[in-house]
């Protein structure tokens, strides 16, 4: 089954926020049994964050949570205590990966770093989710994706038009579900190469890699001093492209569409069809790609005043069955109704919850289905369950409560 193919992969995530947890529920989407160690008193604090309306005070449902978190099983354990660190040693000396995003420094405080896990168990994949990098000076500073992907990672002032008076801001988790897709990648990697040599391995991904990897035609042109940073347009006029078939248009009612005809001699002719402008593909002006970019202005012009007359749904109806690269800018409030959305499953609802809801359900697909989606846990929700496939009894179990090792 296509939704099992991790089954009886045993994952320990010791993690919090977005980064790393969003890891282990796209290692649960596909059958790993991942336990979400938490705080026995707060939890993971994501459960507390209000953010864009769908945090904690949006109402029944902490969709940010279960976004990061679903398909999950939760246990309270107290690591500060002597206890709380036997009972994760002991999930440890079963678990196929460790899953954290906790600073180098508390990890080697608890004694969980790298060594002391593989000491306990040789086959483990130690994977971590960090800022900036297992070396150098800023190894163990504290990081979120808005901070070491999106400020110092480039991608604020990369995407920022030079003359605004400040950077544009993130929208959410952006590098941090970018960086959860890395790590999974590489946790599949060192899992199938266990399978071949025996060995366990040690993962890292951070954001800062993330996003130069995000970046990279940017970087590369920068390596080569040819980075051009976007603008803004000069008195109300954009920069023209080089291919006036690479570009975006305006529509009728102010909506836009983009063009982005790599091989434009190849679509020239559907396009003037399409748009009705059969003088267009007869005008010497334009007849080839090197004529429109000698003409490219005049080009513009032309095309920026017949896409102004419809607008953006009449210019679906016309090119709804072109094959020529094309598509409408759109808002994030339609996607869920996107006809290509909807045929893939890339939004299902959320299996197991007493309030329906629906989700994203990640870009990889296996035997052309999308992963079912189970809903995140309560906090501690699944404590004792774990402690008793542990092996602890009953009794010991209440002792570990009464003495707030566990919750």
């Amino acid at each position: 089954m296509s939704q099992d193919l991790f089954a009886g992969v045993r994952v320990v995530e010791l993690a919090q926020f977005v980064f790393v947890p969003a890891c282990g529920a796209m290692l649960a989407d596909w059958g790993a049994d991942v336990v979400k160690i938490e705080h026995p008193v707060r939890g993971d604090g994501y459960r507390g964050l209000v953010s864009q309306g769908i945090g904690a005070s949006a109402g029944s449902v902490n969709m940010s949570m279960e976004m990061a978190n679903r398909g999950k099983r939760s246990v309270g354990l107290d690591l500060n205590s002597e206890a709380g660190r036997e009972i994760l040693l002991r999930m440890v000396e079963r678990a196929d990966v460790f899953l954290t995003n906790s600073l180098p420094s508390s990890l080697e405080r608890m004694g969980l770093g790298a060594d002391d896990l593989r000491a306990v168990n040789p086959r483990l994949i130690y994977a971590r989710g960090h800022g900036y990098g297992v070396r150098g000076p800023d190894a163990d500073k504290p990081a979120y994706d808005s901070t070491a992907f999106w400020a110092r990672g480039c991608l604020g002032d990369t995407l920022t038009p030079r003359g605004l008076e400040e950077p544009i801001g993130q929208r959410g988790a952006m590098g941090d579900r970018n960086g959860a897709a890395q790590l999974a990648f590489g946790i599949a990697a060192a899992l199938f190469r266990r399978e071949r040599t025996g060995e366990g391995a040690v993962v890292d991904v951070s954001l800062l890699a993330t996003a130069i990897w995000t970046l990279a035609s940017d970087v590369m042109a920068a390596l080569q001093g040819t980075f051009q940073p976007p603008r803004l347009p000069e008195n109300g006029v954009r920069a023209l492209p080089p291919n006036p078939l690479t570009a975006n248009y305006r529509c009728a009612d102010g909506r836009f569409l983009a063009l982005c005809f790599l091989q434009p001699d190849r679509y020239w002719l559907d396009l003037c069809r399409a748009i009705e402008r059969p003088d267009l593909a007869d005008d010497p002006r334009f007849a080839d790609i090197r004529s429109r970019a000698e003409h490219k202005a005049e080009c513009v012009e032309a095309l920026e005043k017949v896409f102004a007359t419809r607008t953006l749904a009449e210019w679906r109806e016309a090119f709804a069955d072109e094959q020529f690269p094309w598509e409408p800018f759109q808002s994030v409030t339609e996607i869920a109704s996107d006809r290509q959305v909807v045929a893939n499953g890339y939004i299902a609802e959320v299996e197991g919850s007493e309030v329906p809801f629906s989700l994203p359900t990640g870009a990889v697909q296996f035997d052309e289905q999308p992963a079912r989606l189970r809903r995140a846990p309560e906090h501690g929700e699944h404590t004792d369950e774990v402690l008793q496939e542990l092996g602890y009894d009953w009794d010991r179990i209440v002792e570990l409560k009464v003495a707030e090792v566990v919750a």
